[in-house]
């Protein structure tokens, strides 16, 4: 029987350049520590202005978030603080609410609130709006440009992130297919290799994120990540403690590591290496679970709703990808370094991911529904997006893995006697030329050099030749690696069924790390579920409405030009929402006393829907005091009320500003 491996060299290589190219997109394009917890609303309100100051601000969330000192800040127009520092616990049930008190007697203009914090899920979130006592003002705040979790922080955050799921896989899975699949490659030097590196490459970066966890939340600057205080404070929190424990049970990994390919590889009874197989396979899942378990506990699965299903949920999802994953990396390594893996280990390795592929399904679909929540959170917001590609790009690993399946079959097929005799013999016949050339070769230089030199002397002759002349002695060399490199490739080569599979296998894992890539990006974004949420509080909170409850109380300075042309209208609108609203037009002299003028005309335009100007014309009760009934707001949105004032028969002007009115 003939069976031709498919020639995936071409396409293989567009492919790479393929998943290189997703995966520095989605790089590229992931937004910084996307918010996991969200602003829904606040009082005051973006943009409202307040005819008297209000003793405290306070913030409301979508999700519970950890609060210090510094988190709320209001600033006054100067920049400097206005605010007490005394940040107010004001969560009630399900509400979480936070709030900062304000100072006594702050003058009239625009403060700016900025606010900053972690989510429940570990990541940073920040963000700022103004409001105005009095009437609205110029302001020299000047707030960074960068998000929280951003810059180059953010960038190696990410990385590191990355990274520890990858090192992750590359653990758990390459233990559970020496354990599981292939016991005899827990001797094979290039297995123990790569899951050694699986440990080294998780216990870096998560002490990397470790260091990086106080800039990353806080100040953005990479010389904080040396910082014993901040240091300190990241230790107390959820996360910090997550990432200790990580590190402690990385510990009890090594020692895992150190069994399997120590006592275990070397035990040769039967019977005690099947005992000591059923132990290592306990505890190490135990240690991979408990693993798991600190991203779990941290992150998405910690928060939101069901979270006492979602954990578990989460720490089985974790364990699947790395068995698959992991062990797929593992059997490529064993593949490429070590020809001789045995076929039913490869057949026992398909099992074993057809497992973790119908876990990663019931576990993927659980997590979807929790995060996603509707079909149009699934296709309308990032989360959903990427969720999407993710699926597609599972989709693509299957088929793979479904050809891989393929080739492992016919590996198990028995292959035809005559075929395979003369393929040894040829090379047999190959490599006895290759030796037979290298000997001769030694043989000559050794006659050159020490004249004719016995048979039994040739090779002492040689490596004496060899020592005197250094550029022979590396020809030999080169000779020698020839030799052993065509004996694996002819090992490689002898299988096309075990060439396929390696070309299917290499695949699998250029699929693999986009995929990764894509899960890791996942995981800073904001879910589907809460981004709607917010959505849907943010129109009603943050909306152009004024505050409740109160009027709309603006001061509108003027100067005429004539004799007592200038002076302040205090301009208030009540109750300061759609529908008929009382407007009150108040006139003084700089000195505070009323002015009494000629004429004042009110004209209220919303240039974002083309209303108006709408005219006002308010009658003179007393003198400064002029006053209109039933003034009608159509509709909610930042109008434009423009005042004229006339003082004399010439002496005229118009002021107006802007107020968000719903």
């Amino acid at each position: 029987m003939t069976t031709t491996a498919p020639r995936l060299g071409t396409a293989l290589a567009r492919l790479l350049v393929l998943a290189a190219a997703l995966l520095g997109t989605l790089l590229a394009g992931a937004a910084p520590a996307s918010a996991h917890a969200a602003l829904t609303g606040s009082d005051p309100k973006d943009g409202a202005v307040v005819a008297a100051a209000p003793k405290e601000v306070n913030l409301t969330f979508s999700e519970q978030v950890a609060m210090s000192a510094d988190s709320i800040r209001v600033l006054d127009p100067a920049g400097r603080r206005a605010d007490t520092g005394e940040i107010l616990n004001l969560c009630s049930g399900s509400i979480v609410r936070y709030g900062v008190a304000l100072r006594a007697g702050l003058p009239d203009g625009t403060y700016t609130v900025a606010w900053q914090t972690v989510s429940a899920d570990s990541h940073p979130i920040s963000g700022a709006f103004t409001f105005s006592i009095g009437a609205p003002s110029t302001t020299s705040v000047a707030l960074p440009d960068r998000a929280a979790g951003g810059g180059l922080v953010g960038t190696l955050y990410g990385i590191a992130r990355y990274v520890s799921y990858a090192g992750f896989a590359v653990l758990v899975g390459g233990g559970a297919f020496v354990l599981a699949c292939w016991p005899r490659g827990a001797s094979v030097r290039p297995v123990q290799q790569t899951v050694v590196r699986g440990w080294l490459t998780l216990t870096g970066a998560t002490l990397v994120m470790l260091l990086l966890r106080n800039p990353y939340t806080g100040s953005g600057e990479l010389s904080d990540a040396f910082d014993l205080a901040g240091l300190k404070s990241v230790l107390e929190t959820k996360t910090g403690a997550a990432l200790t424990s990580r590190l402690l049970l990385l510990g009890a990994a090594a020692l895992f590591v150190a069994v399997l390919f120590g006592a275990y590889a070397r035990r040769t009874d039967p019977k005690e290496k099947k005992d000591l197989a059923f132990g290592l396979g306990l505890g190490g899942t135990v240690v991979a679970a408990g693993i798991a378990g600190t991203w779990a506990l941290a992150e998405h699965a910690s928060t939101g709703i069901q979270p006492g299903i979602a954990m578990p949920v989460d720490i089985l999802h974790l364990l699947a990808v790395a068995a698959w994953l992991g062990g797929l990396t593992v059997l490529l390594v064993s593949l490429y370094k070590a020809p001789s893996v045995d076929r039913s280990a490869i057949e026992r390795f398909s099992k074993v991911a057809f497992g973790s592929v119908a876990v990663l399904a019931a576990t993927g679909l659980y997590q979807s529904w929790r995060q996603v929540g509707s079909w149009s959170a699934l296709t309308g917001t990032r989360y959903g997006q990427l969720l999407l590609v993710k699926i597609g790009l599972m989709c693509v690993l299957i088929g793979i893995a479904w050809i891989s399946r393929r080739w492992t079959q016919r590996l198990a097929d028995p292959k035809p006697t005559e075929k395979t005799e003369e393929t040894e013999e040829s090379a047999q016949a190959e490599e006895t030329a290759l030796t037979e050339q290298t000997e001769a070769e030694e043989a000559e230089e050794a006659d050159e050099s020490t004249g004719a030199t016995p048979p039994a002397e040739t090779a002492e002759s040689a490596a004496t030749a060899s020592t005197a002349d250094p550029e022979r002695a590396a020809q030999l060399a080169r000779q020698r690696a020839a030799v052993a490199t065509a004996r694996r490739k002819r090992e490689r080569d002898a299988d096309p069924e075990r060439a396929g599979l390696r070309r299917s296998v290499l695949t699998e894992a250029a699929v693999a790390v986009v995929l990764l890539a894509v899960t890791t990006v996942l995981t800073s974004t904001e879910p589907g579920r809460t981004e709607e949420e917010a959505g849907r509080g943010g129109t009603a909170a943050s909306g152009p409405a004024a505050v409740p409850d109160r009027p709309v109380d603006i001061r509108l300075p003027f100067d005429t030009g004539g004799v007592d042309g200038k002076g302040i209208v205090r301009l208030s609108l009540d109750p300061g929402r759609t529908g008929a609203n009382a407007l009150h037009l108040f006139v003084e002299r700089p000195n505070g006393k009323p002015l009494d003028v000629p004429e004042i005309k009110v004209a209220l335009t919303l240039e974002a829907k083309d209303v108006g100007p709408l005219p006002v014309a308010p009658d003179r009760i007393q003198t400064g005091h002029w006053s209109a009934s039933g003034v009608q707001i159509p509709m909610p949105g930042e109008w434009r009320i423009q005042v004229t004032v006339r003082t004399s028969e010439i002496d005229q002007t118009t002021i107006e500003k802007n107020v968000k009115i719903g």
